[in-house]
């Protein structure tokens, strides 16, 4: 069984007549957790996005391989399917759906089995008291009223539920204090396992504190310009990204 879940090959992507990424290659084993860095404007949020093929950006050249199946040009919701997860810098308010609901609907879509309800409850009221979040939030409407921590501990909760083979985090850490990020920080360390992965989207190195990482890439407009390990994004802290050019 081959350990590589993700690979991206020289994929070049366009938002209208912008060029964004410029020949992005990248692998990701099972068990691993990577990090993309970069600053504002740099395409990292439009690798993430083009993982799962949102229709905004258009794949000029290249392609993506999940665990071994080609799914460069697969719908969202397929991909959705085939384990991609994805969360959101701002995640939306969804009035008049529960959490609860909201995350049974979405199992059932993702693994096509009927839920049942009693053991989804329990499961979802222990994974709310392992992210230190209030269990009657899980019959409030999704987001709305959520403070940005809550929203943020939400997204982890539906990456634990959902259990995907890859969990894309887009700017977790962003807008957080120190206590969340460590809530964040242990519900990705409960996630990740030998069979799945995690690529989390940043621009700053504080949810790097307190979770130790496999690979960290450094992403300059539209291209990978570094690749090392966790002491690189120690060397960003202390330096910025000035000293990677492209």
């Amino acid at each position: 069984m081959s350990k590589e879940l993700l690979e991206i090959k020289d994929l070049y992507v366009n938002a209208g007549e912008t060029e964004i990424l410029k020949g992005i290659n990248l692998k990701i084993n099972k068990g691993e957790i990577h990090v993309i860095m970069g600053p504002n404007g740099s395409g990292k949020t439009t690798t993430a996005n083009a993982i799962l093929n949102n229709p905004i950006y258009h794949k000029e050249n290249g392609s993506i391989i999940l665990d071994g199946e080609d799914i460069t040009n697969s719908k969202t919701d397929e991909i959705a399917r085939k384990g991609v997860f994805m969360s959101f810098q701002l995640p939306e308010e969804i009035p008049g759906i529960s959490v609860r609901n909201f995350l049974k609907y979405a199992k059932n879509k993702i693994t096509g089995k009927p839920v049942k309800i009693f053991e989804f409850k329990d499961e979802l009221k222990k994974y709310m008291e392992e992210l230190n979040m209030n269990t009657k939030n899980m019959d409030r409407s999704l987001n709305v009223g959520f403070s940005g921590g809550e929203k943020k501990k939400n997204e982890i909760l539906q990456m634990l539920i959902l259990n995907p083979k890859l969990a894309i985090l887009d700017e977790t850490d962003s807008g957080l204090d120190v206590d969340a990020i460590k809530t964040v920080s242990k519900g990705i360390e409960m996630f990740k396992n030998k069979k799945n992965a995690v690529l989390i989207i940043t621009h700053n190195t504080k949810i790097l504190h307190s979770l130790k990482v496999d690979y960290v890439h450094v992403l300059i407009n539209g291209k990978i310009v570094k690749t090392g390990g966790q002491d690189l994004a120690k060397k960003i802290e202390e330096n910025g990204y000035a000293q990677y050019k492209y």
